[in-house]
C-alpha cells in the first residue's frame, strides 16, 4: 500500500521494480543544509524548499534560539545530577535541531507524545521545564497537564509505550472527525517520538500496525541517534529505518536529523497530509547522540572517540549558525541568544532547587480513584514506621 506524493512521487523508501525493492536495502538521506553550512539540497529535498522560502526571519531565529537553550539547560541540568539535586537527567546534546525543526512544525491542537529526552519540545509548546526537573527529582509523579502546556503528553520511561497512546489517541481523533475537514483550526493530527532503540520493541510495530490499518492521522518520528544505551543501531536493523514505513504500509523518509530546516519542512508536510486525512507516515532523523544516554550510563565503554568526532563535525547548531551568518544575521543576535541562555539554564536551576518534596500521603493519593482500605492500611504503617524512627533517636 503506497500512497502518491502531492508531486505523483512516492514517499516510501523503495525504488525501481518489485524485484529490486526486494533487494533494496538502502534509502536516501533527505537533507538542505550540508554539515558545513551550506544551503545544497539533495535531490530529493528541492520540494521542501518553499516552505524554508516561506519562513520569516524571526522563525529562522527562533531555531537557534530554541537550539542554544535547549543545549545551555541541558548542560545545566546534567550538573544538577552530579551534585546530587536530581536522581537523574536524561541527555539531549547532540539532537537539538531534530527536536526543535519537528516541534515547531506542529500546529497548536496537535497532541505530541514524547519519549524522555524531548526537553526542548515541551519548552516550545509551552512547558516549564521546571516541571520535567520535577519529574527527575522525584518530586512528582507526572509532571504535568498535557491540556495545560500545548497538548505535550507526559514523558514515557517504558520505551515505545507512546507510541500505541499516541495511536490510540489518533484514532480517537479521526473517530471525532477532527479530521480532513480543511479547517485549519480543527484537523488534527498526533506527532510521537521514540528512538531507535525503541524500534525493537514489540509495541512499537503494534502502533505502526494499527496506525497503518485505521489510517491515522498520525506522524511517527524516530531520532536514530545511533546507540540503544550500548546496542548499536547496526545491531537492531539490517536496513535503515525509515523503510520500516513501507513495511507497514506507509511512506517512510530518512532526513539529516542535524538539519534543522528539513527536520522542520519534512515534518511540517507530513502533518500536513495525516490532518488532511492521508494518513501516517513515519520519519527517521539522523542524529547522534553527543553525550551519555543517561547520567546512569558511561557511553566511553563501548563508542570510540573516532566515532564522536565525526558527529561533533556535524553539529547541528554550529552548521546552522553558519548558514544564518551567511544570510546576514549579527554577531550582536548570537551574543543576545548566549546571554538568553544563560539566564534561563540559571532561572531553571534556582527554581529547582527549591521544589518542594512532597508530602508522604502523596504516595498514596491517586493508586485508586476512590478512597481503598489497603491504601489507608499501607499509610498508616508507613506513618507508624517513621514515627517508630523518630521515637528511637529522641
Amino acid at each position: 500500500m503506497y500512497r502518491a506524493h502531492k508531486n505523483g512521487t512516492r514517499r516510501s523508501g523503495y525504488r525501481g521494480t518489485v524485484a529490486a525493492r526486494e533487494r533494496d536495502f538502502t534509502a536516501p538521506t533527505v537533507q538542505l543544509l550540508t554539515p558545513s553550512g551550506e544551503l545544497r539540497p539533495t535531490p530529493e529535498a528541492e520540494e521542501y524548499l518553499p516552505l524554508i522560502e516561506a519562513l520569516p526571519d524571526s522563525m529562522l531565529e527562533q531555531f537557534h534560539r530554541d537550539m542554544a537553550i535547549s543545549r545551555r539547560l541541558d548542560l545545566a541540568c546534567a550538573n544538577l545530577q552530579r551534585q546530587g539535586q536530581l536522581a537523574l537527567w536524561v541527555p539531549s546534546h547532540g539532537q537539538e535541531a531534530a527536536q526543535v525543526g519537528s516541534a515547531h512544525a506542529a500546529r497548536a491542537q496537535d497532541h505530541i507524545f514524547p519519549s524522555y529526552r524531548e526537553h526542548v519540545v515541551g519548552m516550545i509548546r509551552g512547558l516549564d521545564p521546571v516541571a520535567i526537573l520535577s519529574l527527575l527529582r522525584g518530586a512528582t509523579l507526572g509532571g504535568w497537564n498535557p491540556a495545560e502546556n500545548g497538548n505535550f503528553h507526559l514523558y514515557t520511561l517504558v520505551l515505545a509505550s507512546q507510541t500505541l497512546h499516541a495511536t490510540g489517541y489518533a484514532m480517537g481523533i479521526q473517530f471525532d472527525g477532527q479530521v480532513g475537514t480543511g479547517d485549519p483550526d480543527v484537523d488534527t493530527a498526533v506527532l510521537v517520538y521514540y528512538g531507535d532503540g525503541s524500534t525493537s520493541q514489540g509495541d512499537a510495530s503494534e502502533a505502526l500496525v494499527f496506525a497503518s490499518s485505521y489510517e491515522t492521522p498520525q506522524v511517527f518520528f524516530v531520532q536514530n541517534n545511533q546507540w540503544a544505551i550500548s546496542v548499536p543501531v547496526s545491531r537492531q536493523s539490517r536496513s535503515p529505518l525509515s523503510l520500516r514505513g513501507g513495511g507497514f504500509g506507509m511512506p517512510g523518509v530518512r532526513i539529516d536529523g542535524n538539519d534543522v530546516l528539513i527536520s522542520y519542512a519534512v515534518t511540517r508536510q507530513s502533518l500536513e497530509e495525516a490532518r488532511g486525512g492521508e494518513g501516517p507516515s513515519l520519519i527517521e532523523a539522523l542524529t547522534y547522540r553527543m553525550g551519555a544516554h543517561t547520567t546512569a550510563d558511561d557511553p566511553t565503554k563501548y563508542r570510540t572517540d573516532a566515532e564522536v568526532e565525526y558527529w561533533a563535525q556535524r553539529d547541528p547548531i554550529t552548521r546552522y549558525r553558519t548558514w544564518l551568518e551567511s544570510r546576514g544575521a549579527s554577531a550582536s543576535f548570537f551574543d543576545e541568544v548566549e546571554i538568553e541562555a544563560a539566564d534561563v539554564a540559571a532561572d531553571v536551576r534556582r527554581r529547582a532547587l527549591d521544589v518542594p518534596a512532597p508530602s508522604r500521603d502523596r504516595i498514596f493519593a491517586h493508586v485508586y480513584s476512590e478512597p481503598h482500605p489497603l491504601m489507608a492500611e499501607e499509610s498508616a504503617w508507613l506513618e507508624a514506621f517513621e514515627t517508630g524512627f523518630e521515637g528511637g533517636a529522641a
